[in-house]
């Protein structure tokens, strides 16, 4: 923790590169079409807890994984924003499952460290393009869940996405109070 800690206030802090394709909105909800780049991803995925208790534990794991807990013992810095992909049910509620994906910074992107954590996992993934809007506070599951079904009533009838999953990202650390940044995401279907 002391890592993250010291590498989100000291550190270099790298925004996972994305394009923004065009802007929308539907009474007072806006958002963006995006097209984010693939690459490599630190990735920890908890079932059977509901999303924000398994968050308080994938969370930590990434963290101490981007501090230098792996096998070169390297601080990597930070990428923002920390992705996790929830899976809602039919009622819109989310299921006790999520997926943390952490976007490798670029200087690490060919080689990245083994994690020490066995329940870290390094992945490729495709660029892909979202729908995304954007809203503050301290975000819990309610919140995120909240903001997915608006953004999906102003996307009616204008765009595909996917409804099996969406993402949930957040630019923040923890310690800081005011001005937070949060977003949802609803993957763009390919057409």
């Amino acid at each position: 923790m002391l890592g993250m800690i010291k590498n989100s206030l000291f550190g270099s802090v790298e925004t996972w590169p994305w394009q923004v394709l065009s802007k929308g909105g539907k009474g007072d909800v806006f958002y963006e079409e995006r097209a984010c780049e693939g690459g490599k991803f630190a990735t920890v995925e908890v079932t059977d807890k509901p999303v924000d208790e398994a968050l308080r534990e994938a969370m930590p794991k990434v963290m101490k994984y981007v501090g230098g807990s792996n096998d070169k013992g390297l601080g990597m810095g930070m990428t923002v924003p920390i992705s996790f992909a929830v899976f809602p049910s039919d009622d819109g509620d989310l299921q006790k499952k999520l997926k943390v994906w952490f976007r490798i910074p670029n200087k690490f992107q060919s080689d990245p460290p083994a994690p020490s954590d066995d329940s870290i996992k390094i992945e490729n993934r495709e660029g892909i393009t979202v729908y995304s809007t954007q809203f503050g506070g301290y975000a819990k599951a309610a919140d995120y869940a909240a903001q997915a079904a608006q953004l999906r009533s102003a996307l009616e009838g204008t765009a595909t996405y996917q409804t099996d999953f969406y993402f949930c990202t957040g630019y923040d650390p923890p310690m800081k109070p005011y001005g937070r940044r949060n977003e949802v995401w609803l993957v763009k279907s390919s057409e």
